[in-house]
């Protein structure tokens, strides 16, 4: 008898500890994909917010309307940053790319001052650059606007299906893994088919049957997310000795709301798949029991 009951505690650890590996391993690749997606959208800002737009200033304006045109710009509520280029300074730029100064063979700089305006990435839609585009050309002191309209719409368009991609990836994967996880509880409740029976047969109401495996499967998923908390953060560990500048994209705050979502999510599809598992043999007859 006693020999009977080590071999079931010791079946009934490999269930579970194989139980909270399968969940472990599917909570881990959740944990990749959200990980993906929140550098995926920290990359978008870096690249909205160094999209930039020139603005050229009108000839021989005075050092005074200079400033206060770039005081009013920085005023603006979507300007991330401004930078003011002199003529000097653009001529030079100019010729460092050239190689050769355009000012030796013209006689003159036929360069103008312009303000560069870095935008707010929220402000880098295409109907809110139309806007923009109107109101900084109301200026009485800007000559002309110039940007890479072209490249907004691409990079714009990119995230875009970047992050419809990556939505669409991760609903799949949650759907993949609320399967795997209900099966993997399924086949550990499977093998206390037999109790559920008896406990029935001695009037035991569905909640008060269902309330240990459900309380089971929270442990687990606890445990299982925690497993996978730690490979998690053991793989942006090792992966931040080659990618230089990670840890700036994703910070301390956004890999604790992964963690939190992981055991969240391990919890939910555990208790969930719990529910459903134990509701399977609830009322079933005993002679269905030996066939399924």
């Amino acid at each position: 008898m006693t020999k009977h009951k080590k071999t079931s505690s010791v079946s009934f650890f490999n269930s579970n500890l194989i139980t909270i590996i399968s969940i472990a391993l599917v909570l881990f690749l959740i944990g990749i994909f959200l990980i993906a997606g929140l550098m995926g959208r920290e990359l978008s800002v870096f690249m909205k917010e160094n999209l930039a737009f020139s603005i050229i200033l009108k000839d021989n304006l005075k050092d005074s309307d200079i400033r206060q045109t770039q005081r009013e710009l920085n005023a603006m509520p979507f300007v991330k940053s401004t930078k003011y280029i002199s003529k000097e300074e653009a001529a030079r730029e100019m010729a460092n790319e050239l190689g050769e100064d355009p000012q030796a063979f013209l006689g003159f700089n036929p360069f103008l001052a312009s303000i560069e305006v870095k935008l707010k990435s929220e402000y880098t839609h295409t109907d809110s650059i139309k806007k923009i585009e109107r109101r900084l050309t109301e200026s009485s002191n800007v000559s002309q606007l110039l940007y890479q309209q072209d490249m907004m719409h691409l990079v714009n368009n990119n995230i875009r299906q970047i992050v419809v991609v990556l939505t669409v990836m991760i609903i799949i994967l949650v759907l993949i893994s609320f399967a795997l996880i209900s099966n993997t509880i399924r086949l550990l409740i499977y093998s206390r088919r037999f109790l559920i029976y008896t406990m029935r047969l001695v009037g035991a109401t569905p909640a008060f049957i269902r309330k240990p495996f459900v309380k089971y499967s929270i442990i687990n998923g606890l445990m299982a997310a925690v497993v996978a908390i730690i490979m998690l953060v053991a793989t942006l560990y090792y992966l931040r000795r080659g990618l230089v500048g990670l840890e700036q994209i994703i910070n301390r705050f956004e890999l604790a709301m992964v963690a939190v979502a992981l055991l969240a999510v391990g919890v939910l599809i555990s208790t969930i798949a719990a529910s459903f598992s134990v509701n399977r043999y609830l009322g079933m007859e005993r002679g269905k029991l030996y066939h399924i």
